[in-house]
């Protein structure tokens, strides 16, 4: 009889384990593939599926020196949009990006950075929301929901 109680309470806990293994799981995988979700949406038709942009036409944000070494700006880039000449690898590029100014949280924005900042070939530091509200301040650009 002791062993069938022994049997029953590690299932039990198995159980409870699994569950909570499930629930945690269905809670945060949204959050943790929402800067992949906001990417495809927002930016991959002109960037790029894969982050490669288009020609010299549009830049590519994928192993990109721009993404690597203009922190700061990108989040204000993302929302008030940019135009006029940039450089990106070696490449000039003269394009309109248009911006988000009503539709991306600063949380949004920062997933959608830290998806950037860690995908395909980039390396880069991950950002806080904070960090990103802060950046956002001088161009006047923190939305918070």
């Amino acid at each position: 009889m002791s062993w069938l109680l022994s049997s029953l309470r590690v299932a039990a806990v198995a159980a409870v384990g699994l569950l909570l293994a499930t629930s945690t799981t269905g809670c945060f995988s949204q959050k943790q593939n929402e800067g992949a979700q906001l990417y495809q949406t927002h930016c991959s038709s002109c960037h790029g599926e894969q982050g490669q942009g288009l020609r010299r036409l549009i830049p590519p944000v994928a192993a990109s020196d721009y993404v690597a070494n203009h922190r700061s700006e990108l989040p204000c880039l993302i929302r008030n949009g940019m135009k006029g000449p940039v450089v990106v690898n070696g490449i000039l590029y003269n394009q309109v990006m248009p911006g988000h100014p009503k539709d991306l949280t600063d949380a949004e924005i920062t997933n959608l950075l830290n998806f950037v900042q860690q995908s395909w070939g980039n390396k880069n530091e991950v950002y806080t929301i904070r960090e990103v509200s802060e950046l956002l301040g001088p161009c006047n650009g923190s939305i918070i929901r």
